[in-house]
């Protein structure tokens, strides 16, 4: 069974921030729900590359919204999401963590997200799964070296347990 990528999508995918705005080439401005987003134009193809390693799912204040203007915008499929029922506080991540336990629970879980807290690293060293935390800068989103290090991590657990199959 992949582990759990579990991808934010504020600081994530939608970059803020930033003085001067990225490239166009980099990413693009796109309205959402009435709100000007500037969305990562690389992060759809790093999703994709870390779908072939990961079981993703968006860990966002979008919940199902993700699915209904994302996947249209970076050329991926749309994924299940978990919901927070109303939980959702800007500028902090703690309030994701019981709704990612009980979505995750007795998997390996990776997430990316731009804000965690003490609180979400206490929460992953207590976890009897593996787990890792990647943080991001929202003003570059979704980088090479997240994506790099993500896959290395879970081909990491793809051969651990090769190793105790016998």
């Amino acid at each position: 069974m992949r582990p759990i990528l579990a991808v934010d999508v504020d600081g994530v995918i939608s970059l803020f921030g930033f003085d001067e705005a990225p490239l166009r080439s980099e990413a693009r401005f796109e309205l959402v729900d009435g709100m000007v987003h500037c969305i990562s134009l690389r992060a759809g193809e790093r999703l994709r590359r870390l779908g072939e390693h990961f079981e993703l799912i968006w860990a966002s204040g979008w919940e199902d919204k993700a699915n209904y203007y994302l996947p249209t915008m970076l050329g991926i499929p749309e994924l299940p999401h978990i919901t927070f029922d109303g939980a959702a506080r800007f500028g902090s991540a703690h309030w994701k963590l019981g709704p990612l336990e009980a979505s995750c629970r007795g998997r390996a879980l990776a997430w990316i997200d731009d804000n965690f807290d003490e609180s979400c690293y206490a929460w992953a060293r207590k976890r009897p799964e593996p787990t890792l935390l990647v943080p991001t800068n929202p003003v570059d989103g979704l980088q090479e070296a997240e994506t790099e290090a993500l896959i290395a991590w879970g081909q990491g657990l793809v051969a651990e347990a090769g190793e105790r199959t016998p």
